[in-house]
């Protein structure tokens, strides 16, 4: 890589019960791009009918979860009372703040049916001064969020603002995340104006900054470079970043927080069973013993 880019973040595979997903955030040394804290990308996996998706319910404090999705569909639910089915381009953003939680399911029709589930789930860190609010959730359908087409990019706004454009998810920081579908020979360049930057690349071939970045890489911009993404074939990749985080953050298990007290304080509540559950559904994941 050229020295417009400051690292290259490689995948590290999780099972989770039987499903794969490429974890990228957070990494050593580089834990963060701007407020993004956790970058899972899921399958591409086919389920075979009578089998999907089943998270069971789980809490989260401190963040903001983002799910979206290529292919597939999962059903949301959460301790709000919020039933929400996401499909490909959709954006779901869940803040957890004081504290929520949600389970993802495969919906009865796709377990029927059988399915196909791709995407990606982020977590974002919430500014400290936010990290203890209320807990909501949003869903944005895909024809609502900006498009910008040229020249064989079509980049859509998927949170925060880039291009000029700006996406009606409420965020609680400045960012950009943006998904990028790009024919061969095709450009974008990442957003100059914020302090940290990153490329990933979901599929396809591209160059980044004028050398070759691997399917499932993630690639860290030098602060203030300039950075052009070429598609050498076909290629979807995301382009994120914003400012910096305004401290440093702890993550155990679901939970992320400015303290550690804060996270105990989780851990404590979930242990007794004290935050709110998912209506209707009566199983959830343990604390984990360590």
């Amino acid at each position: 890589m050229t020295a417009a880019i400051a690292s290259v973040i490689n995948p590290h595979a999780k099972d989770l019960g039987g499903f794969e997903v490429r974890r990228l955030l957070p990494a050593f040394p580089k834990k963060t791009v701007g407020p993004f804290i956790f970058f899972d990308h899921m399958g591409p996996a086919d389920f075979a009918p009578g089998s999907g998706i089943d998270v069971r319910p789980h809490p989260h404090i401190g963040l903001a979860t983002v799910t979206y999705l290529f292919e597939g569909a999962l059903m949301h639910r959460d301790s709000l009372g919020s039933v929400q089915k996401i499909a490909p381009g959709d954006v779901n953003w869940m803040t957890a703040g004081r504290g929520i939680v949600h389970s993802e399911r495969s919906s009865p029709d796709d377990r029927a049916a059988g399915s196909r589930l791709h995407g990606l789930q982020i977590w974002v860190a919430l500014p400290v001064k936010y990290e203890s609010c209320a807990p909501e959730f949003s869903h944005h359908p895909k024809a609502s969020l900006p498009v910008i087409a040229d020249n064989g990019a079509t980049l859509t706004v998927v949170v925060g603002r880039a291009y000029e454009r700006r996406s009606p998810v409420r965020t609680f920081s400045e960012m950009f995340y943006v998904a990028a579908e790009l024919a061969p020979g095709a450009v974008c360049t990442l957003p100059m104006e914020y302090a940290e930057r990153a490329v990933y690349v979901v599929e396809g071939e591209v160059k980044v900054a004028g050398s070759p970045l691997a399917a499932q890489h993630m690639a860290v911009a030098a602060a203030g470079a300039a950075i052009e993404i070429r598609a050498t074939t076909a290629a979807r990749v995301m382009l994120l970043g914003g400012a910096k985080l305004d401290g440093e953050r702890f993550i155990w298990w679901n939970f992320v927080a400015s303290t550690k007290e804060l996270i105990e304080d989780a851990k404590a509540r979930w242990r007794a069973q004290i935050f709110a559950p998912v209506p209707g559904e009566t199983d959830f994941i343990p604390l984990p013993e360590r």
